[in-house]
């Protein structure tokens, strides 16, 4: 018999994990020994967070990042296929979502192992649905390009696409997100509508939406927050 892989969500920051991970969740995650995680420090802190004497020496973590290459992915699916169940966490949120854990689903669904997806927060989604903009039709972008001019032209195509009906979902690191900020304000049309959903579930969430004119006339200090973007 098969194990399976859960698909585990992460706190998107603080201590509070009961806030928003539901205890069927947390009891899951407790019984796991098998992990695949994008960040090994990350992973073991949040195991330890939500319950202090997790046995992390008597855990097995294989760590899946963008530069993982396919036969190491495979080497991880050993455990399931011997019986024992998986966890897949990612940093933040939801595993798969601007997340190389993708990559493990998907070979997953090729070895006809199940995968269940556990319910927890994602910035991405939180964002676009207190946003008031579009969620029938939106795409999600990941980040941006880091170089001015490529990325003014990325966003005068997303603001396109934008003025079609479709929410334009993107994020940027926060120690770029001010810059990112004077790029949207100085490339976007006025009456272009603009959600900053700024470190969201935490003590300091904040989610406005509002014209590029009227956030020109109130331009937020955005260093260092985590920071999701709708334009519509």
């Amino acid at each position: 018999m098969k194990g399976r892989i859960y698909l585990i969500p992460v706190t998107l920051g603080g201590n509070d994990f009961k806030d928003v991970i539901p205890e069927k969740v947390i009891a899951i995650t407790r019984r796991l020994r098998f992990f695949v995680v994008e960040n090994l420090r990350s992973a073991r802190r949040f195991l330890r967070l939500i319950d202090k004497g997790f046995p992390i020496d008597e855990s097995v973590f294989y760590e899946l990042s963008e530069h993982t290459v396919e036969k190491d992915i495979s080497h991880f699916l050993e455990p399931v296929k011997n019986g024992h169940d998986i966890g897949l966490m990612s940093e933040a949120g939801l595993p798969g979502i601007a997340d190389p854990g993708a990559r493990l689903v998907a070979l997953a669904h090729q070895n006809k192992i199940v995968v269940t997806p556990l319910s927890g927060p994602s910035s991405i989604i939180m964002a676009l649905i207190s946003s008031g903009l579009n969620g029938q039709n939106f795409s999600f972008n990941g980040y941006l390009p880091v170089k001015p001019a490529e990325r003014e032209t990325k966003l005068r195509a997303l603001e396109k696409k934008a003025d079609e009906g479709y929410a334009q979902i993107f994020m940027e690191t926060p120690y770029r997100n001010q810059k990112m900020l004077e790029s949207i304000l100085r490339t976007c049309c006025k009456d272009t509508m603009l959600c900053i959903a700024a470190n969201i579930t935490l003590s300091t969430e904040s989610i406005k939406t509002m014209k590029i004119s009227e956030w020109k006339m109130n331009i937020p200090d955005l260093n260092g927050r985590l920071v999701i973007y709708v334009l519509q």
